[in-house]
């Protein structure tokens, strides 16, 4: 009984959080979106969620839409090359809602971030994809009964949702993106260096490169 005024609240929070990154791109400065090679201090950010060890030699740096169908192929492929050389591969997400209505759910998941959720939030989001995804298009009205397993506080998500702190984290992702030439997802970067062209077995090849370099 009580969920409803909270999802009435997210609703609102949704509408303030597209205002407010439109805001923020309108006021960046253009030269902080030129586009260069590969520009290292885009790769990683403090916020970027991660998995893998710390001090793992190979680190692929992932950018992401949670509505992207090869995106949610992926994932499951990634995981499984990390527990092919334990401790020694570490994954980083990077957000790039490209399709239309995924930047409402990546602010979700940046949101059950904050809670230390953000990987259970996930996993139920692409294990679940075709439920809230249609025509490339995201539904974030359909996502909430997909998170009821991942002991999200709601009303906590309602308020992390309009935070101006949140919105900045999404748009730096979207500016770093630009940065570095992303325009589709998933994107990979693996210890700096970008597939030569698209493909699991390119990321594979990669990071084969990388485990014998540390070597």
């Amino acid at each position: 009984m009580q969920k409803k005024p909270v999802v009435v609240v997210v609703v609102a929070a949704f509408a303030m959080l597209a205002l407010g990154l439109w805001w923020y791109f309108a006021n960046q400065n253009s030269q902080s979106l030129e586009a260069v090679t590969v520009d290292r201090t885009a790769l990683i950010r403090p916020h970027s969620p991660s998995m893998g060890k710390a001090d793992a030699p190979v680190v692929i740096v992932e950018y992401f839409d949670p509505a992207c169908e090869t995106c949610r192929t992926f994932y499951p492929m990634v995981k499984q090359l990390m527990a092919q050389h334990p401790d020694r591969i570490r994954l980083v997400m990077r957000y790039a809602p490209f399709h239309k209505g995924s930047d409402k759910v990546v602010a979700v998941l940046e949101a059950a971030r904050r809670q230390g959720k953000f990987w259970p939030v996930l996993e139920a989001l692409l294990q679940n994809q075709k439920d809230w995804v249609s025509n490339h298009t995201a539904r974030p009205d359909l996502i909430w009964p997909l998170l009821d397993g991942a002991g999200l506080n709601m009303e906590q998500l309602a308020i992390d949702l309009t935070a101006p702190d949140l919105q900045q984290v999404v748009a730096q992702d979207l500016a770093d993106a630009n940065t570095l030439g992303v325009s589709q997802t998933p994107e990979y970067f693996v210890n700096g260096r970008p597939l030569p062209s698209f493909g699991f077995e390119q990321l594979q090849q990669l990071v084969r490169e990388e485990l014998a370099r540390a070597n």
